[in-house]
């Protein structure tokens, strides 16, 4: 028996030897470890975690130590100011690690600015801090008094919650001649048994009071007492025999209560009421009782209470059968019930750190949170797998550690398209069935001013009235940005030109804030008749991002020039002149013509004539457009040989200015008009040639601006689409004022080139203007849009 004891005493000791190398082995891929006693007092430093990391104390002032995971009850906390790990709260190794050898503390710390995490696994060692304790103070055996010598008796084993050394070591029988004690190791434990060295005899002695002492290992040893009442009793000379030393079984967790788990048998040769057997537990108060019943008379063992693998893995039940004989006599088994995992426990995921705000410019693997996933489950029912929502430009990263993962970003944010992700993570182990755990967190993306502000419209057209009003808005811009809070505040500025006559924009002002833009003088469209200015718009942000938009001003011509009537002009200045014809003309004799101008243009600038005041009606007429003065009939010898016509000038503009002219016809006798007709040719001549001059010269000049023009356009027509392309129509051409037109269309506008028509005899007048005229398009016109008038002008000889 001994040598047997022996050998299963070695090999418990290789199956522990084996635990300890795994448990080391595992151990080794912490990154820092230490060993600090239970019950030390608080403050007690475990070690620098600064210095065994290489960080030097200068380094520390920005950075912070958290303990972010480890036991619930907050143990160890770090020094902020030199990294140091000490105890925070008071450490009882035997309530930390429950029936654990080794009892290791998992630390998990962050270093934040910038983010690091590091593992620091924490041994705390025993110290012998707990005596040993028997189940019951008292235990009472009955012996028959035929018991032969070497009969043992199993004794209550104390119980010591240290570990190792400090643990029960022997056990100590108080002194007496008819019993020792014996010790047997059985699955780690030392079982005391009393043994009967001597016969004993009830007429000598009935009772026996003994006292048995555990003592532990510890330095100086603990120890406690068990008090043995032993009562002698009559024969009963067979005890109850277990059909096994050790049951073995299997349990499901989660079992229904009333399970039946297994079921002990026991035997007794004897007879009668010496060989009716009652079952059990050899303790009366464990926290196996509360899961599990015993049926004294069956001997089946059932579920009593919630079976959870992750309480408990192995449960170990002590039997002892007794029968009902004079004394009674008892046997001991043991059952050992394992339990088996069930996937009942779902993935536990815990954000360590989270970053709500990321700049939307952040690179691809910024670290958004750290992540821990742990399931309770074993084996494959604790295998997670983590994975997030789809269409997130994020992903999980694995950390070095088991179920530890970085949630970083995948691609390139954009604020404008999303300032928020909702990122799901979801956790599945891989039970069957597979249970499953999700949590969203929230990501907030901060703006960043990567957008120029955008003006919808570019360039813009400005049709503006002359004669505006001084300090008037005129225009209104707007620019939009697509970022946010100050990188979307827009400020609007003019960019000041060259400050030539043809720039405006050192005479406009603009609101920075709302982008009104004023005058601050009044233009005049015979002095300018289009401009362009340019408004640059900047946002608020850090760098400042800007854009413009050129705004093309188009004058628009009001009837402010009265007529101006070159001829008939008398020496004084006054509008009058006279004229001498013979009396012998006929009718339709072209007396003389009224020469007029208006510096406006369009229907501003179309002169028409009439006869305000003539002494004569029948004698002559005046042509409306031409301003030409012609006989009606031949003079008769009772008309009067003088006649006074006051010429009526005016435009046509929406509010007519005129202005008025006076023609003295002299009638005189043919001899006196021909002599006054050759001074005149004569004088007419000298003109004729000179205009004949100037007429070349500005023909050849139109001629080539013509080409130019043509050219040009049809080059425009070429680079642009087919809805931009140039027609040019000829209109009819008015003798008169406003002689002659061009009308060609560009793109959605027609234009209208009016000029004066060039006739042979004509006379040039200085300062006089060419005009063009802007119409509506007539498709446009059909579609209900009308087109706005521009008119622009430049300078060229007038004729007659």
């Amino acid at each position: 028996m001994e040598a047997g004891g022996q050998r299963r005493r070695r090999e418990n000791c290789w199956i522990a030897l084996c635990i300890y190398f795994l448990i080391i082995g595992q151990q080794v891929s912490a990154q820092i470890r230490y060993s600090v006693p239970e019950e030390v007092k608080e403050g007690t430093v475990v070690g620098n975690i600064a210095k065994d990391l290489g960080l030097e104390v200068s380094s520390l002032v920005d950075r912070q130590f958290r303990v972010v995971s480890g036991s619930k009850e907050e143990l160890f906390q770090i020094n902020q100011d030199n990294g140091v790990l000490y105890v925070h709260k008071k450490i009882d190794r035997e309530s930390l690690c429950v029936g654990s050898g080794v009892c290791m503390v998992n630390l998990k710390t962050v270093i934040e600015n910038p983010l690091e995490i590091h593992y620091v696994e924490v041994d705390i060692s025993d110290i012998n801090d707990h005596s040993p304790r028997f189940p019951e103070k008292e235990q009472h055996l009955r012996i028959s008094e035929n018991t032969l010598p070497g009969a043992d008796y199993q004794l209550q084993a104390a119980r010591d919650p240290d570990y190792g050394t400090n643990s029960v070591r022997s056990y100590k029988l108080s002194p007496n001649d008819h019993f020792e004690i014996r010790v047997r190791e059985n699955d780690e434990d030392k079982k005391p048994f009393l043994v009967l060295k001597k016969a004993v005899d009830r007429e000598i002695t009935t009772i026996y009071k003994l006292l048995l002492t555990a003592v532990d290992g510890g330095n100086p040893p603990k120890s406690g007492t068990l008090n043995i009442t032993i009562t002698i009793l009559d024969i009963n000379d067979n005890r109850p025999v277990f059909s096994r030393d050790t049951y073995s079984a299997t349990l499901q967790e989660n079992s229904l209560i009333g399970t039946v788990v297994v079921r002990v048998i026991a035997t007794d040769m004897d007879e009668g009421m010496n060989s009716n057997i009652e079952y059990s537990f050899t303790t009366l108060h464990s926290k196996e009782h509360d899961v599990f019943e015993l049926d004294p008379v069956t001997g089946e063992i059932r579920v009593k209470g919630a079976v959870d693998f992750e309480d408990t893995e192995v449960y170990k039940l002590d039997i002892q059968a007794s029968d009902k004989g004079h004394p009674s006599m008892s046997a001991n088994s043991r059952v050992v019930i394992k339990i088996i995992d069930v996937n009942d426990n779902s993935p536990e995921i815990e954000i360590t750190s989270l970053s709500k705000n990321i700049p939307e410019d952040s690179k691809p693997g910024t670290v958004i949170s750290l992540i821990s996933v742990t399931d309770k489950d074993a084996g494959i029912n604790g295998k997670v797998i983590c994975q997030l929502n789809k269409n997130v430009p994020f992903e999980l990263k694995p950390s070095f550690k088991d179920n530890m993962y970085s949630l970083v970003t995948k691609d390139r944010l954009d604020r404008e398209t999303h300032s928020q992700y909702d990122i799901t993570i979801t956790a599945s182990d891989l039970g069957q069935p597979s249970l499953t755990a999700s949590t969203t967190l929230s990501v907030q993306i901060s703006d960043v001013n990567d957008n120029a502000p955008e003006f919808s419209i570019n360039p813009l057209d400005l049709y503006l009235m002359e004669n505006n009003a001084a300090g008037s808005s005129i225009i209104s811009v707007s620019a939009s940005d697509k970022d946010s809070t100050e990188n979307a505040v827009i400020s609007y500025h003019i960019i000041r030109g060259d400050g030539s006559q043809a720039d405006m924009s050192s005479y406009l002002n603009i609101n920075s804030e709302t982008g009104v833009v004023y005058s601050l003088k009044s233009f005049d469209f015979e002095m300018l008749k289009t401009s362009h200015f340019h408004v640059l718009a900047t946002d608020s942000g850090s760098p400042s991002l800007s854009s413009n938009v050129t705004v093309n001003v188009f004058i628009l011509d009001q009837n402010d020039n009265v007529p101006v009537i070159l001829y008939p002009v008398s020496a004084n200045g006054s509008a009058e002149g006279v004229e001498e014809i013979p009396r012998n003309v006929n009718a339709g004799h072209l007396v003389t013509k009224v020469r007029a101008y208006d510096a406006d243009i369009g229907y501003n600038g179309w002169l028409l004539f009439s006869l305000q005041e003539v002494s004569e009606h029948s004698l002559f007429a005046l042509d409306r457009y031409t301003g030409q003065i012609r006989t009606l009939r031949s003079f008769t010898e009772t008309d009067e040989a003088q006649h006074k016509l006051v010429i009526l000038v005016k435009d046509n503009g929406n509010v007519s200015l005129s202005a008025t002219a006076t023609v003295i016809v002299k009638v005189v006798e043919p001899k006196e008009a021909f002599a006054a007709s050759d001074v005149k040719n004569a004088e007419k001549d000298e003109e004729e040639n000179n205009v004949t001059f100037y007429l070349i010269i500005t023909l050849g000049s139109v001629s080539v601006l013509f080409v130019i023009s043509i050219i040009v356009l049809i080059v425009m027509q070429c680079s642009k689409s087919t809805d931009y392309s140039s027609k040019y129509l000829q209109d009819t051409n008015y003798d008169g004022t406003l002689c002659h037109s061009i009308q060609y269309r560009s793109g959605d506008k027609r234009y209208m080139l009016v000029g004066p028509r060039m006739s042979i005899g004509s006379t040039i007048a200085p300062g006089s203007n060419r005009n063009t005229l802007v119409i509506p398009d007539r498709r446009r016109r059909d579609s209900g849009e009308v087109s706005a008038l521009s008119f622009v002008r430049s300078r060229s000889p007038l004729f007659a």
